[in-house]
């Protein structure tokens, strides 16, 4: 959610706004059983249903917000991989698995596996699909 297109609402709805605070108010000052609360619920509900928000436009911004992020870190990730690949070393765990730690990244998987867990600075991102690039951090890492 912008806070652009929040400010923008306040400025052109701000009487409504105004009115609908004092309604409530009233209404909590005046009314002392369940209708009260039923009542500031359909006022705050008018008011959403008013702004033209709805959580379908949430999650939807939710949802681009969290896939920008993810594909920012990857992206990031891979970068590192390429400049830290001479600095990364591999270590086999003699289970069938690995690890390869690098200054800011850290990848474990297993020998024959096509997925590999990936902690970039610390914090885990998941679990990739063995790409090009990885393949060649691993190979780097192995020379080292």
């Amino acid at each position: 959610m912008d806070t652009q297109v929040w400010l923008e609402f306040l400025k052109q709805n701000w009487l409504v706004i105004a009115i609908a605070l004092i309604v409530l108010i009233i209404v909590i000052n005046l009314v002392k059983t369940v209708i009260k609360w039923a009542l500031v619920i359909l006022i705050i509900g008018g008011l959403l249903i008013y702004s033209g928000i709805s959580l379908d436009q949430i999650s939807e911004v939710v949802t681009t917000v969290t896939n920008e992020t993810v594909d920012t870190v990857k992206t990031e990730a891979m970068n590192m991989m390429m400049k830290e690949a001479k600095e990364a070393k591999y270590t086999s765990n003699g289970d069938g698995t690995f690890t390869v730690k690098a200054p800011n990244l850290e990848l474990k998987g297993s020998s024959g596996s096509k997925e590999v867990e990936v902690s970039f600075r610390g914090v885990s991102v998941g679990k990739w699909d063995i790409n090009e690039t990885i393949q060649e951090f691993i190979g780097q890492a192995k020379k080292n």
